[in-house]
């Protein structure tokens, strides 16, 4: 099969789907106006809360939910076949994933700026409020101390991705200043800004050349040095690093997803992996571990937070939310689907696939999988000309960009829900921003230096698939009880719900129960595991009571 053929009809569905249905949903379902208050605007505070123009909005959630996992994800699951993958990269993110993201931002902009967490608790009850935000901190722990390993291992394997991403940070802070001060348009000053950081990527390699101790830093080390980042990223006020870092950074996935689109469609490679291979050794069964497999990138609930945790506070204007939480996801089911397709064609032969994917142990190693999407993009850019190690510079940068953001967005997000549980039982010292972000990154670092080399956060790894499509089945159904409340149709946000919610319950218990039996080496994921699956399965028994009492309440106007 034709890889650039399946790409262009992925696209094409992205494209229906964004037209019609995301319209649909804007105009009948959640009845958009652009006349409606937005949180921003009316909590405006110059640190969290700041109205921000819809472009700019979209590459700071795009960029945010765009981390390692859409690439990570995909390039495992296509040991099952390239078409069950493509399958679900495709449909789950139109009808399921789209409509996650853009309910989860809508709902958070109708409850002043509020986290779904939060939102919880005045949907379903107090009680689920609190279980549902140990819910998500526990899956943001998880997420920071992995990513931070994540981006420690590609710099150490591409030390000349060290210069230019160092240089973002830097051109970032400089034009968030430029543009808050004197107050002239982003744009036009973004795109002298990724000019500069263009610049760095092609001098990346000789800089790391140059300054050899650099390449030299171990991972353990840029673990404490990436934390230590982001604790002071979550803190600054949005306009001065997040905003325009994450502007930047949707310059860079827009060229990146242009070259490697036109890269695939000169060098039109032939899909080596087969259509559906369904017994891989080691592998758990297709179904349901495909879904939770590929999460972000089709659905997932770390989207949902990112909606109302941060671009919620951000949202100048009610109607912009359409574009942000629906197509931010649809660009994030394009690098899905492009990691499907590097994959699964990025190899010379078929005999080539099935050595790298041998077994369930050689395909599901993060580090792996990472570098086989470098490699394999790098191989689709240099067909347009571009010299491969520049190419390959180019798409780990854009990478570790992508994880950064999703690190530091995390973090913030990390601060607000401690903030907000402090709140709740009356710790006033951790509702301060500096306290709660603290907490947040010390538990993080504690966590990956639990192990040699920073990799503590990759014991409790396996766990984030499930806890992750967890809270997007808990956020539709918080979701679908507000809609049904106000009389709008819930049929939309209710089906993806039963749908996500029945596949992650039966994966994570199957989880659960091997870890149990084989508790003397696995217990602190049998324990864990066993924890959150307890908790989730209370916060949807609570639900869906209140859900199913809500078909007899008055609709409130």
């Amino acid at each position: 099969m034709n890889a650039a053929l399946l790409a262009i009809a992925t696209f094409a569905l992205f494209l229906i789907g964004y037209r019609y249905y995301s319209r649909f949903l804007a105009e009948r379902v959640f009845v958009l106006d652009d006349a409606e208050t937005v949180p921003a605007r009316e909590f405006e505070d110059g640190v969290d809360f700041v109205p921000t123009p819809k472009h700019v909005l979209w590459g700071h959630h795009y960029t945010s939910i765009a981390g390692a996992a859409p690439i990570v994800g995909p390039a495992i699951a296509v040991i099952w076949g390239w078409l069950p993958a493509l399958i679900w990269v495709a449909v789950g993110t139109v009808f399921m994933g789209a409509v996650h993201d853009f309910s989860a931002l809508v709902i958070s902009l109708r409850n002043r700026g509020k986290s779904i967490g939060d939102i919880a608790g005045s949907v379903i009850g107090p009680r689920v409020r609190t279980l549902f935000l140990v819910i998500i901190s526990f899956l943001i722990w998880v997420v920071l101390a992995v990513f931070a390993f994540i981006i420690g291992t590609l710099f150490v394997a591409n030390p000349g991705a060290i210069f230019p991403i160092n240089v973002q940070i830097v051109v970032a802070v400089a034009l968030g200043v430029l543009v808050r001060r004197s107050g002239v348009g982003i744009f036009w000053p973004s795109i002298v800004s990724y000019a500069a950081l263009l610049a760095a990527i092609f001098c990346g390699n000789a800089f790391a050349e140059q300054f050899p101790f650099i390449a030299e830093i171990s991972v353990s080390t840029w673990v404490w040095i990436l934390l230590i980042y982001s604790f002071v990223a979550s803190v600054l006020p949005v306009w001065l690093l997040l905003q325009p870092r994450d502007y930047l950074n949707s310059h860079q996935l827009v060229t990146g997803l242009v070259l490697l689109t036109l890269g695939l469609i000169v060098l039109h490679p032939t899909v080596q992996a087969p259509v559906i291979n369904l017994s891989p050794e080691g592998a758990p069964p297709m179904i349901p571990f495909l879904f939770i497999t590929i999460a972000c990138g089709a659905v997932s609930g770390f989207h949902g937070l990112v909606s109302s945790g941060t671009t919620s506070k951000q949202v100048s204007c009610m109607t912009d939310a359409r574009a942000i939480g629906y197509g931010g996801m649809l660009g994030e089911g394009a690098l899905g689907m492009l990691a499907v397709l590097a994959a699964t064609a990025g190899f010379a032969s078929g005999a080539d696939w099935h050595a790298h994917y041998s077994s369930w142990g050689a395909a599901s190693g993060l580090s792996v999988k990472l570098d086989a999407f470098v490699s394999g993009g790098a191989t689709f850019v240099s067909s347009l000309g571009i010299p491969f190690e520049s190419a390959r510079t180019f798409i780990a940068v854009m990478v570790i960009a992508f994880a950064a953001t999703s690190l530091d967005t995390g973090a913030r997000i990390q601060r607000l829900v401690i903030a907000e549980l402090a709140e709740s039982y009356g710790v006033t010292p951790l509702t301060n921003r500096y306290a709660a972000g603290a907490v947040g990154i010390g538990a993080a670092l504690v966590l990956a230096v639990t192990q040699a080399g920073g990799r503590g956060g990759l014991i409790l790894w396996p766990l984030f698939g499930t806890t992750n499509q967890l809270v997007a089945g808990v956020t539709l159904l918080v979701v679908s009880i507000w809609l049904r409340r106000l009389g709008r149709p819930v049929v939309y946000t209710l089906v993806p719900m039963i749908f996500v919610g029945t596949v992650t319950f039966f994966a994570m218990l199957g989880e659960v129960a091997g870890y149990v039996g084989n508790f003397s080496e696995q217990w602190l994921l049998a324990v864990m595991g066993g924890l959150v699956l307890v908790l989730d399965v209370w916060v949807i028994f609570e639900g869906a009571r209140v859900l199913r009492a809500s078909f007899g309440d008055p609709i409130r106007a």
